[in-house]
């Protein structure tokens, strides 16, 4: 059990480290962001808010994609993207997380 607490204690110090480094301009904030969130705690992992149908269509012609692009780059069907932006089903679990990353930071960032 000690190896645990000093594992947590010395990981909290690390980031507590890295966020100096980022703070005085020796690391840059993409470093930063790539520590691994395990080491941050439920608290900071980002929300996961749900999506309505709308949401899902204005993401994906932002994007300037039909439905079958779209859900090829989800690994869904392009029928279930159609369900989704019709409001007839909800998106939950993997596909919720992947579109609250879309919308958040865009296409870009799951491609």
């Amino acid at each position: 059990m000690a190896k645990r607490k000093q594992s947590g204690r010395l990981a909290r110090e690390m980031i507590e480290a890295a966020e100096g480094l980022h703070r005085i301009g020796l690391m840059n904030k993409r470093t930063l962001d790539n520590i691994t969130l395990r080491h941050f705690g439920p608290k900071d992992l980002p929300k996961i808010a749900p999506i309505t149908g709308n949401q899902i269509r204005s993401m994906r012609k932002r994007a300037k994609m039909s439905q079958a692009v779209f859900a090829r780059h989800l690994n869904l069907t392009a029928g279930y993207v159609s369900q989704l932006e019709r409001g007839i089903k909800r998106p939950t679990g993997a596909t919720l997380a992947l579109l609250n990353v879309i919308k958040r930071k865009g296409i870009g960032a799951i491609l």
